[in-house]
């Protein structure tokens, strides 16, 4: 029997969006080893400044998480490998159960300074580098000094030529709200035409949605976190603040979603529409276009406010005459914390928004 060669699914599509997204991380790059290897070789006059780039390359990276305290962590990890191992080199001299204690003692070191895996794997493949590779001209700290250079070079670029973390935070906002309303969409249809298993794939969804809150509660930190060392982004942070507020209700109003579609998918098993309920899960989502369209235009986040103010009014069982009917009931109980955060989502207070809610 003749065996196939196993088939890699590979899209040109997908290769050339993934260049396209990472092109402001790679110009960030060669530009910043570029600046580093001239300083190093050309103003300093060091032969092959290898660590200049190797530090340089290495803290920037291509990490969602650009933030400088993460590029400098990075930075301190690559020269504390560089500098035990050139400390231990000349204490002990080179060998092979010499290069076992210098690893040894790197990483036992690195561990001690910090928490992060990543960390003690930088500074234990530095110390190996710099204890495997011959001394330069100069003395066996010019490596250090590179390092050092690299990892400055490093933190200036991020200040000087950001990634556009804005527009990384908003792309990982609008993935989070196209899955919320996409799953509203699908509830109201469900609940309309009673199909279980379009209920069956929202819930699938959001059970899914918590990475896509860390992206861009991590994409969001960076673009702070730059814009407050960055000469060019500073006078969009009060913009990235309101966009705290928005991530940090929506991400509740996420949670409070899973349960409220395990609920509807409880619900629809008894074959019976809800068009009142459809209504509603329809209400909901053009109100949470406009809070998404407020990303560009804050604006609409007064207009999604409005709305979610008249649709959290109608979450009384009595108006819907189901007060008597738990099954029902339960869901218009459990839209209720939903529809608060929403509303905390598009700058209305907790305690404004506990208020709109109807007696029951």
């Amino acid at each position: 029997m003749k065996i196939s060669p196993p088939r890699i699914s590979w899209r040109l599509s997908d290769s050339l969006q993934r260049v396209l997204d990472s092109a402001p991380a790679i110009a960030q790059i060669v530009i910043a080893a570029t600046a580093s290897f001239a300083f190093a070789s050309i103003v300093l006059g060091h032969q092959n400044p290898l660590f200049a780039l190797t530090v340089t390359i290495t803290s920037l990276g291509f990490s969602r998480d650009a933030r400088p305290r993460r590029i400098f962590e990075t930075a301190v990890g690559m020269i504390t490998g560089i500098a035990l191992s050139e400390i231990l080199l000349l204490s002990i001299g080179p060998g092979l159960w010499q290069m076992t204690l210098v690893l040894l003692v790197s990483l036992v070191a690195a561990r001690f300074i910090s928490g992060s895996a990543a960390f003690a794997l930088t500074v234990g493949i530095q110390a190996m580098l710099v204890y495997i590779m011959p001394a330069p001209e100069g003395g066996v700290f010019i490596r250090s000094i590179d390092g050092l250079i690299g990892g400055a070079t490093a933190l200036i670029l991020t200040a000087l030529i950001p990634r556009d973390p804005r527009g990384l935070a908003k792309k990982d906002a609008r993935k989070l709200f196209e899955l919320f309303i996409d799953s509203l969409i699908a509830l109201n249809i469900a609940v309309r035409s009673v199909d279980v298993k379009l209920v069956d794939d929202a819930l699938a969804r959001v059970r899914r949605s918590q990475p896509l809150v860390d992206n861009w509660r991590l994409s969001l930190d960076s673009a702070i976190a730059i814009a407050r060392i960055s000469p060019f982004l500073q006078r969009h942070r009060r913009e990235l603040s309101s966009q705290i507020r928005l991530m940090r209700g929506m991400d509740l109003a996420t949670r409070n979603l899973r349960v409220v579609v395990r609920r509807v998918d409880f619900l629809v098993d008894d074959g019976e529409p809800r068009p009142y309920l459809a209504d509603l899960f329809e209400e909901i989502a053009e109100a949470t276009v406009l809070l998404a369209e407020g990303l560009d235009a804050p604006e609409k986040w007064l207009e999604a406010q409005s709305q979610f103010v008249e649709i959290i009014h109608q979450l009384d069982p009595k108006k819907h005459g189901i007060a008597d009917q738990i099954r029902e009931a339960s869901v218009l109980l459990l839209l209720r914390p939903m529809l608060i955060d929403l509303l905390c989502a598009s700058g209305m207070s907790e305690e404004d928004a506990r208020a709109e809610l109807p007696e029951i």
